[in-house]
């Protein structure tokens, strides 16, 4: 309850007035409205309630292909650009992603500071709260995007030198770039709507949006390129104009169909406690996500040490090293809401079991994975390009991080779980020690030892150490104590 009082229905009319009155007391947060409780277990969105390991299922695998198509963006203008461009302006797209990382990481973090709050709200019934913490959301978002493309767009030849971008690379990098962060604010409002309808419950819908925006995607790609030929940065523009699509779909669905959503101008406020409240949480992903995205950008300095077709595998084998992941990032998708809810819901019994049951699914996942790229890694790699030297490269990247998945997989649930609990500081802190304390110094110790060889192995030997960090923290059982709904 938000305290708030509303009249009774006059008899004149009175079919329309109740119809009326009742829609008012939806969006106010009435927690024993009857007709919230149908629509919402009707969704599908109630996370609290049936068999666990039926709720994590269901709930994480429209979000898996949402996340397998989302990544569809990156690695369609990879294997476009690359057949039809040139392993130079491959190079150009796989060197632009880890700049890019770093100027929307601040908005990853807020986002699922807000997603938190939203989760936890819903857990508890307090639905008037939902629509408060996602009008907050919105606003913020839609100005800071559009900062964050104007700084991206001044600022794109300094990173690009800071990172050792070879020569032969550089303006076809700095092209891409500056289209693709031009449309961020696109990029982050998209997903931002996602993360909102995810946190409910609802990852069907993002599901579709993602698929239409993925096509569009696409077919774009191919007309831009293949048929008329233009150059890399004309990927980029694709995918602006394919998430410009998708925002428009989630917005066309959040205003006409959602029950507890509305884009009214009289219900987009900016409540400036609730938004602080996911802002505390957030703030530590955010650093911790910042952190990474300049860890990243060191990394690539070493790896353009060993020129371009060091950073042509680099940036290749990564897509297919971060699509296989998604299975992963789609379970701790799932947990973070799972937890959540059942947080939200004082429901700790559920939470355990659903950790224990990810992580069984990511043993299995884990070991099929790595046999399937023992055999067809090579395979993989020619989707990208058929360049000999590029292909071998990618290949020994996919072996020593394919050996490491499971481990990778553990600790992406274990944080999953913690951030659906709303505890992020112990994961901002364990993030930025193993990215800066382990990987960098690593990467140019064993680099220099054993070639860029060594760089695989420092990348994974610093998940190892963080996920084994992780693992003793939640053994601590503090993140029991988090809970953000009042």
């Amino acid at each position: 309850m938000n305290g708030r009082r509303f009249p009774a229905p006059q008899k004149a009319g009175k079919n329309r007035t109740r119809l009326t009155g009742r829609l008012h007391l939806f969006r106010s947060g009435i927690q024993q409205d009857t007709t919230i409780l149908k629509r919402k277990r009707q969704q599908g969105g109630d996370l609290t309630e049936g068999t666990v390991w039926k709720a994590i299922l269901a709930f994480a695998s429209p979000l898996l292909a949402g996340n397998l198509l989302q990544q569809l963006y990156n690695l369609t203008d990879s294997v476009i650009v690359g057949h039809f461009l040139g392993k130079e302006a491959l190079a150009a797209v796989s060197a632009s992603f880890f700049i890019y990382y770093f100027f929307i990481s601040i908005m990853i973090g807020v986002g699922s500071g807000i997603t938190v709050v939203v989760s936890h709200c819903f857990g508890a019934r307090q639905y008037g709260h939902v629509q408060r913490a996602f009008s907050s959301f919105f606003i913020f978002t839609w100005w800071a995007g559009i900062a964050l493309s104007c700084a991206g767009m001044c600022f794109a030849d300094t990173f690009f030198r800071l990172t050792n971008t070879p020569d032969d690379v550089m303006p076809g990098a700095v092209s891409y770039f500056r289209t693709y962060i031009g449309g961020t604010f696109l990029f982050v409002m998209f997903n931002s709507m996602l993360s909102i309808l995810r946190g409910m419950g609802d990852s069907t819908r993002p599901m579709l949006f993602v698929l239409a925006t993925a096509v569009l995607n696409v077919a774009l790609d191919l007309l831009f390129i293949a048929v008329c030929r233009w150059g890399v940065e004309s990927a980029a523009f694709a995918t602006i104009l394919a998430q410009g699509g998708g925002l428009v779909f989630a917005l066309a669905y959040i205003h006409r169909r959602h029950p507890l959503l509305s884009l009214r101008r009289k219900d987009m406020r900016f409540d400036r406690k609730l938004f602080v409240r996911g802002l505390k949480i957030g703030l530590p992903t955010s650093v911790q996500q910042c952190a990474v995205a300049a860890g990243l950008m060191a990394l690539l300095g070493t790896v353009n040490s060993f020129g371009t077709d060091t950073l042509t595998a680099y940036g290749a084998a990564g897509k297919i090293d971060t699509l296989v992941t998604q299975a992963i990032l789609a379970f701790s998708g799932a947990l973070a809401a799972f937890c959540g809810q059942n947080i939200g819901a004082q429901r700790l019994d559920r939470v355990r079991s659903g950790v224990r049951f990810a992580l069984a699914v990511n043993l299995a996942f884990g070991l099929v994975t790595f046999g399937l790229i023992l055999l067809f890694g090579k395979d993989m790699m020619r989707m990208f390009t058929t360049d000999r030297a590029v292909i071998d490269i990618g290949y020994e990247y996919l072996l020593v991080t394919g050996s490491f998945l499971v481990v990778n997989g553990m600790l992406n649930l274990l944080t999953g779980a913690l951030r659906g609990a709303g505890d992020t500081v112990f994961t901002m802190i364990t993030s930025i020690a193993t990215f800066w304390l382990a990987r960098i110094p690593l990467a140019t110790f064993l680099s220099d030892l054993w070639g860029r060889n060594g760089i695989w192995w420092a990348i994974n030997i610093s998940i190892a150490l963080g996920f084994i960090a992780t693992c003793i923290y939640y053994k601590t059982g503090r993140w029991k104590k988090r809970r953000v709904a009042d």
